[in-house]
């Protein structure tokens, strides 16, 4: 009878206890993932979910610095200057219970290079992944590449046997409207188990007791909710009821008036990303505007011009209510190669563009369609209305056509669209990854990105050397010489970097991450 009441304790004891560790985070944003494929897109918020459940060999920590994940040390050979030696993490299963190695690596690797992959260009200069045994493996690369290690860390790592098991070895072709297995299935070694998806209504995820490292970060969270919600003042209501413990993009403004509420945190900071529009120079004519036979966009005074009727003193006050940083140049000031001079470079002069569109021909101006997300960023589409106004100060008139990132993106990766916005975060904190994905010709391994049509082979010659260029002083001489360039060809449009502004109950503990990619393993609970 006492060893039945002592068990009988011992249980109710274990069943407090794990009521007391369970703690649901109901966390939402504007947006869903686009896809769970860990290669198919190269996008902030997919990223951010598929890091809860995926792991790439080395992750940024919640103040933007390198931590291990599944590898534990990494170094250059010191036998091979074209090779650099990874050291994977010992013991680590993947969800479904099977055993990590080196093979997982260099599968991974390999998809993604596959064509479908959006995150080819990240690792474009690798030639051979190789494994040296179960936990080495050897990157070697067309020549040194000083900075591979800040390539890594969205690259995820997939589960070989999973992979080929369930038919989905390729990568999914995301712009071609293709539904893979991997598409809403997951099978990682990441803190959370994906436990059901319906995408853009809901993703749950649970704890995952058997993660590597469950007892080296806080693991408080049990459960994770996640809820897409477009409308922004849905978003805040449910945030204001207690619906939800976590909002992720705050619209601005709301933010005096949940920062008064008892119980409720605003946190914000300078965020890693750089708003801006892209035009089409490169096509001989154009779709989207009402000038036969010829391109306005390919003339540099036209861009020019566009840009000179940007008010960003005004976006910043009237749109993002002092939310945001007036921007000069398509690289946030994290990044290596950003400069004050350059970011300072825009200037609003409405009389100036008026006399360089006369000057380029157009005085009588011209229309155009603007192509803008309406879930994406801090006030996208409102940027965008506010921008058709000041451009049609000089004669151009925009026809703003708003849509969900999902429609949006394909756009300018397949090439149909002549103006639109992008944002563009630099998870390597090089400015040779901006270069890579927006200023480098379309390629099929690199320009991706680059809806401009802009190609200048001197130029990509230049920017192809800057992955094995290890003279630092004669690298950063070379991304100064690559954006005097963009600058002076006036290639895009900055209009802003961005500002965050995270909404939490008190219950949650956390600082705002500058890559907007929160990692709920490091969440604390209050």
């Amino acid at each position: 009878m006492k060893s039945t009441l002592t068990l009988l304790t011992a249980a109710a004891l274990l069943s407090t206890t794990a009521l007391a560790n369970a703690e649901t985070l109901r966390w939402a944003r504007s947006g869903d993932a686009l896809t769970l494929d860990p290669h198919a897109q190269n996008e902030g918020p997919t990223h951010t979910i598929r890091h809860q459940m995926y792991e790439p060999l080395i992750i940024r920590d919640t103040t933007g610095a390198f931590d291990p994940a599944l590898a534990t040390e990494w170094a250059p050979s010191s036998d091979d200057p074209n090779v650099w030696v990874f050291k994977l993490r010992e013991g680590v299963t993947f969800h479904d219970g099977a055993a990590f190695t080196a093979e997982d690596v260099v599968f991974s690797f390999n998809r993604a290079k596959q064509p479908n992959s959006d995150m080819k260009e990240l690792i474009g200069s690798i030639t051979e992944v190789r494994a040296v045994d179960d936990y080495t493996v050897e990157i070697v690369t067309d020549g040194p590449n000083p900075i591979l290690p800040s390539n890594l860390t969205n690259l995820f790592i997939m589960d070989k046997g999973w992979t080929e098991a369930n038919n989905t070895v390729n990568v999914q072709d995301f712009e071609g409207g293709e539904l893979t297995f991997a598409t809403t299935n997951v099978n990682g070694t990441g803190p959370y188990v994906l436990t059901s998806r319906e995408p853009d209504v809901k993703t749950v995820m649970t704890r995952n007791e058997n993660y590597w490292g469950i007892d080296q970060f806080p693991m408080e969270v049990s459960e994770i909710v996640y809820t897409p919600i477009q409308n922004a003042a849905t978003r805040v209501a449910a945030l204001l009821s207690g619906e939800i413990d976590f909002l992720q993009d705050m619209p601005v403004q709301d933010l005096t008036r949940v920062n008064g509420v008892d119980g409720l945190t605003i946190k914000t900071a300078a965020q890693n990303r750089v708003i801006f529009f892209g035009m089409n120079q490169g096509a001989d004519d154009i779709e989207a505007d009402n000038v036969d036979g010829a391109n306005p966009l390919a003339d540099a005074r036209v861009r020019k011009a566009m840009s000179m009727a940007i008010n960003r003193d005004a976006i910043k006050q009237v749109v993002m209510r002092g939310q945001s940083e007036p921007a000069g140049m398509i690289a946030p000031p994290f990044v290596n190669g950003w400069t004050a001079e350059m970011d300072a470079e825009s200037s609003t002069d409405i009389e100036g563009a008026k006399a360089m569109m006369a000057e380029a021909g157009y005085a009588d101006g011209f229309s155009i369609r603007l192509d803008c997300p309406n879930d994406r960023y801090v006030n996208d589409e409102a940027i965008c209305q506010a921008a058709v106004g000041m451009l049609g100060q000089i004669g151009v008139t925009v026809n703003l056509d708003a849509k969900p990132k999902a429609q949006h993106f394909p756009l300018i990766t397949d090439g149909k669209t002549d103006f639109y916005m992008l944002g563009w975060g630099v998870p390597t904190y090089d400015s040779e990854y901006v270069f890579n994905f927006l200023v480098h010709g379309r390629e099929s391994d690199i320009g991706t990105w680059n809806g401009t049509g802009y190609d200048n082979d001197a130029l990509d010659a230049k920017i192809k050397s800057l992955a094995s260029n290890t003279n630092l002083e004669s690298r950063n001489a070379d991304i100064a010489a690559i954006w005097r360039v963009v600058q002076d060809e006036a290639l895009y449009i900055p209009i802003h970097h961005q500002v965050l502004n995270w909404g939490m109950t008190d219950k949650v503990g956390i600082e705002v991450d500058p890559e907007d990619q929160p990692k709920v393993k490091y969440f604390k609970m209050n």
